[in-house]
């Protein structure tokens, strides 16, 4: 058995430095492609054209939602430009911690108040949004030029 473990050993190596020496940009894209798509899929379902508000929405957050502190038809059309424009800015790569720490706050304020069971899917977000605020948003993005023109990087 111990003989076995010198012959696998510099194959697993291989494979491992070779999957960690993967461009970061492929990481941060897909965090912001997928969140941004969780986000966008919402909002869309908050409007009945690009700038209407359901008022299914409005009934929502009046009986369910219940955010405190906001009233109720402040709060969706919070909720809805939020989704709206943070979709938007993470697909683009374009202010990307600002947007991925708006939706951040968001979703914690879901979790928090609205659906505390939905833990599972708040923490999967969580995780790609805390992603992006931390290591940015790679170099695909509209982000990366402007950080190299005002950063020199």
């Amino acid at each position: 058995m111990t003989e076995a473990i010198p012959r696998i050993r510099q194959p697993l190596a291989a494979i491992l430095h070779a999957l960690e020496a993967q461009p970061y940009w492929i990481h941060g894209l897909l965090c912001r492609w997928g969140i941004a798509a969780i986000f966008w899929r919402s909002a869309r379902t908050k409007v009945h054209d690009w700038f209407t508000i359901n008022d299914s929405t409005y009934f929502l957050f009046q009986d369910e939602y219940k955010v405190p502190l906001l009233p109720p038809d402040v709060a969706a059309v919070m909720a809805t430009t939020m989704e709206h424009t943070g979709a938007i800015l993470l697909f683009l790569g374009l202010a990307s911690r600002l947007a991925a720490s708006a939706l951040f706050g968001m979703t914690l304020v879901i979790e928090i108040f609205v659906y505390p069971g939905s833990w599972p899917d708040h923490l999967l977000w969580a995780s790609a949004l805390v992603f992006v605020i931390l290591r940015g948003p790679g170099a695909v993005s509209l982000d990366a030029p402007i950080r190299r023109r005002f950063l020199g990087e």
